[in-house]
């Protein structure tokens, strides 16, 4: 017996706009360069959420990978692999991870990832001490109160590592909970050090005992033709606990440092979105998803808060050029330019998806 009837228009609305748009949703291929991985591990689980967020924030494409699949054939596509706190890598894992940078791939890594091996038990050292650039000193600390990060100039130039882009104001950025003691292997970059615990009460204590250390909160490496990032500490999970805005920003700035090229599309305009790209034989589709309502972090959409205009450029396969370009979820045909292999176009609204189609 059907008692609410209250979801059947819903689903009527969503079943007659997909199948309008069906030809451009079938025999796909992602276009994502970034793959996140994962893996059956609790203790990886917010930190996966607080990356996972970050990289939605950051509209960023991307696409989930799983840590027993990383087979050349599987990322071979992808510019980026992320590791989010992924603490027990088997030794098969960590040798395919090698082999991905060593092909030019970029990774960036946090916290205790590759510690353990598959069967959780403690490495002795990172099994991925030789891509980091860093061995584990055998020193967790934590949970940390009242710490932070200081910024620094780099000593050549005086600027700030393009790392720390829109945080140059700043000075220091609060630390996270939870960091190992490393030793590097060779010599880094130092954009972020330590600032130690300091009491946060009574008012007149609250001061920093020492205010500059050599520990460094972020190790920066060129690999070839890749890069790699690894923080000693829990920014992705503290991240997801907190949503400091700081986090959230320099999880961004490490992701494009790392990637080190254009991501295949770009969106310019207010509000929470979901960025994908696929690919088919004969057309390029663009999914917009409107995540900005007020359960956001909930799952269960209580409103839907429109969201535009948004400029969207799209880079185009290599030797195509765009025939035509819709917006499916519209029924319109926007005004799009065309520049060195690169369209753009104004999306006027959007409510809760849209499917920008581009026939090639």
């Amino acid at each position: 017996t059907l008692y609410d009837r209250r979801w059947l228009k819903v689903v009527e609305g969503l079943y007659n706009r997909y199948y309008r748009a069906e030809r451009y949703l079938r025999n796909e291929h992602s276009l994502a360069r970034v793959a996140l991985a994962y893996a059956d591990d609790t203790r990886s689980a917010e930190a996966t959420q607080g990356m996972y967020h970050a990289l939605l924030e950051a509209r960023v494409p991307f696409e989930m990978v799983h840590t027993g699949l990383l087979e050349p054939e599987r990322i071979e596509q992808y510019k980026l692999l992320i590791l989010p706190n992924l603490v027990a890598l088997s030794d098969e894992a960590c040798r395919q991870i090698w082999d991905f940078v060593n092909r030019g791939g970029s990774l960036i890594a946090t916290y205790e990832t590759s510690l353990a091996g598959e069967d959780g038990k403690r490495r002795n050292d990172f099994g991925l001490a030789d891509v980091f650039g860093v061995s584990f000193r055998k020193r967790m600390e934590g949970p940390i109160k009242n710490s932070y990060w200081k910024l620094e100039n780099e000593p050549d130039t005086g600027t700030y590592h393009p790392i720390l882009a829109g945080l140059e104001d700043a000075g220091r950025i609060i630390n996270g909970i939870w960091q190992l003691e490393v030793q590097p292997l060779e010599g880094f970059p130092s954009p972020l050090t330590l600032i130690p615990s300091y009491p946060d009460l009574p008012m007149e204590d609250v001061y920093p005992r020492v205010v500059q250390t050599d520990i460094r909160g972020i190790y920066l490496r060129d690999r070839g033709k890749g890069r790699v990032v690894y923080f000693p500490w829990d920014i992705d999970r503290v991240f997801w606990e907190v949503m400091n805005v700081d986090h959230g920003r320099l999880l961004r700035n490490a992701v494009e440092w790392a990637l080190n090229e254009e991501k295949p599309v770009t969106v310019t305009g207010p509000g929470f979105l979901d960025v994908m790209i696929w690919r088919k034989k004969a057309s390029l589709t663009v999914h917009l998803v409107n995540l900005s309502n007020p359960m956001m972090m909930k799952g269960p959409f209580r409103e839907l808060l429109p969201l535009g205009p948004l400029v969207v450029k799209i880079q185009l396969p290599q030797g195509k050029a765009a025939r035509k370009v819709q917006l499916l979820m519209r029924d319109s045909i926007p005004e799009a330019n065309e520049y060195q292999g690169w369209i753009s176009l104004t999306v006027p609204e959007i409510l809760d998806h849209e499917i920008i189609a581009v026939d090639l």
